[in-house]
Order: structure tokens, then sequence, then C-alpha cells
């Protein structure tokens, strides 16, 4: 059997859960990876509103869809940020409180904490999302950074996201980080120190999304290959990279997704440069059983257009792993064996 495909609704949170969920079977989806905003999961009312929790579940299954996992990015993202006005626009208002940096951080921490609590209440095995990172602004490493600056990073991204993954082991789940800039791990060289720096935690793995990889130069099919067992989940979505003018160049320009001028841009499924048959293969190669979920970012296309032909490109392309050498049959031995025992 092929994975299932669903969809990331973290990009549709201005529709209800009501009206995504019929809307995404539409599409061609079989479940939904749910966004801790908008009205589609919400983790405080999981955890303390009795029926709560049903009442989600009830309402995909009316449209035949399953939920495989929860994803918190934005809180996660303040966890080790240095906090600037914008995040008060991504959190909750009671994890952004009076603003203060250092209280974000530690209520944001506390958050994603329940995020394992009340997606093992759901039946949820895996929570995707985002760290943040009290390093990310040094990455060109000018006024001269020494890794000891970067040593101290890691080394806080480990104290404060180690509590947090106990909160996730003791509730059996799986805390998949989204590799990608301005996260601890962007890269896989990042991802390597980000892995060390939790001493290499069981319950720590990775999201993994190619689009992220691929237009920094990142080879993204080694990146499965190399993290296979850590591969908790994957995001499907493409990119195209070395387009624009000229003008614009890989740090983006301080312009907008969608800005002609710009050297790479997210892309629909299939449209783009990622190769999804290398990924599929490597993916099988690796044992990933996992679904295949759509983060669907086009600042060129209707969405629901883009959606729909993402669900059926993916299905199309995905392949369940051969269970034998398909070379098997010209075995003389095997041949006569299966003769004897018939």
């Amino acid at each position: 059997m092929s994975r299932p495909i669903t969809l990331f609704t973290g990009q549709w949170a201005d529709l209800p859960l009501a009206e995504l969920a019929p809307l995404a079977r539409r599409m061609g989806y079989d479940g939904l990876e749910l966004a801790c905003w908008g009205d589609h999961f919400n983790v405080q009312r999981a955890l303390h509103e009795p029926g709560y929790c049903a009442a989600q579940r009830a309402l995909l299954d009316a449209h035949g869809l399953r939920c495989l996992a929860i994803g918190n990015h934005l809180v996660g993202q303040a966890v080790c940020d240095l906090i600037d006005a914008r995040h008060q626009a991504i959190l909750p208002t009671h994890v952004w409180g009076d603003g203060d940096p250092e209280g974000v951080r530690q209520r944001a921490a506390a958050e994603l904490s329940d995020t394992a609590r009340a997606a093992a209440k759901f039946g949820v095995k895996t929570v995707t999302g985002f760290t943040g990172s009290s390093i990310w602004h040094s990455i060109y490493a000018f006024p001269p950074t020494p890794q000891s600056f970067w040593d101290a990073g890691f080394a806080d991204f480990g104290r404060r996201f180690s509590p947090i993954l106990e909160v996730f082991d003791r509730c059996g789940v799986d805390f998949a980080l989204e590799v990608h800039p301005t996260e601890i791990a962007f890269d896989i060289a990042s991802s390597e120190r980000a892995l060390a720096a939790v001493n290499q935690h069981p319950r720590f793995g990775f999201n993994f999304d190619p689009s992220h990889l691929g237009y920094q130069g990142v080879d993204y099919i080694r990146f499965i290959r190399q993290f296979g067992p850590r591969i908790f989940h994957a995001h499907m979505k493409d990119v195209w990279w070395g387009r624009g003018d000229g003008t614009v160049g890989t740090f983006g320009g301080h312009t907008s997704f969608g800005d002609a001028r710009r050297s790479w841009d997210f892309r629909s499924v299939g449209r783009g440069m990622i190769d999804f048959e290398s990924l599929i293969v490597a993916l099988n190669d690796v044992g990933y059983a996992g679904p295949l979920s759509i983060e669907w970012e086009d600042a060129r296309m209707d969405r629901v257009h883009g959606a729909t032909e993402s669900a059926a490109f993916c299905r199309r392309l995905d392949f369940a792993p051969a269970h034998g050498a398909f070379d098997a049959a010209f075995d003389q031995s095997r041949q006569a064996g299966m003769a004897g025992s018939a």
C-alpha cells in the first residue's frame, strides 16, 4: 500500500475546519496535518475541554479523513528565537503575554510541551514544528563569528529543548523539526549539530521538506539517506531556483514571495525543480512509511487548483516498496522448492 496523502492546514487557517475538511476530501486528500492555529487544533482546548478531541475527530471521520500529525510551528519558533514584534502576530495571546522576550520563550516551551500532551490525547504520534534559533542572525558570520559563538547557540537550543523532549518521550510522541532557514537546523551540517545538542534524543527528528534545501544547494536526497531513521514526517513542497532577473540572490533581497525578481520561489508540487522520483525512491530505501503531507505554497497560483493537482501528482508518483528482489523468480532452487511444496 502506498502512503496516505495529507494536507498541512497551516496555509488554510482562514477557513474553519468544518469548511476545509470537505474541501480537502474533494481535492483528493486522505487526511489532514492539523495546524495549531485558526480553529483547526487548539492545544489548550484539547487538554481541558471535555469532548473537544472527540468532536474534532468526528469532524474528520465524517469526511473520511485521518490525522497523522499535529503542526505547531508558530509556537515552536518562539522557543529559541530572539523575540521581536513579529512574534506577537503569530503567537497565541497567552504565550505572548507581556512580550518580555525570556517570558515569551518560556511560555512557548510550556505550550510546545502541552502540544505533546494534546497530541497524545488526540491519538497522534507526531508533532511537526520549528525551534527558532538564537544564532540565525549571525548566518553570514560578520562581524567575524568564532565557532564558540555558534556552539553557545546550539547549547542554548539543547538546554531549552531537552526538557521539552522529555515530555514528548513521556507522552510517546515524536517531535519532527522542519529543517528550514531561521531554525537551529537548516541544512545537513546544522542538523548534525542539532542532534548532538540534544544528545541524539530518540524523540527528536525531522520533518523532511526538500523545498527548503534545494535552493540552498543542499543535497536533499543525501539528507534522506543520512538521517533516514530520524525522518518522522515528510512535507511535499516544490521550489524553483536560478530564476529572477539577476537582481535578487539566495538571501531574498527583502522581496516578497511571488516577486518576479526573486532567484527562487516556492511552486505547486510537480511544477518546480525538486526531483520527486528520486525522493520517493530514497524514502522507500530508508523505510519511511509515514504520510506524504503537502504543504502547498505557490504565490502565483489559485490554492484550490494547486492543492488539487499536488494531491494527484503525489498519488501518481508514490508507490509501495518491493517485498522481494525482482529477479528472484530466476532462481532455479526457489522454483524447485515451490514445485515440491505444491
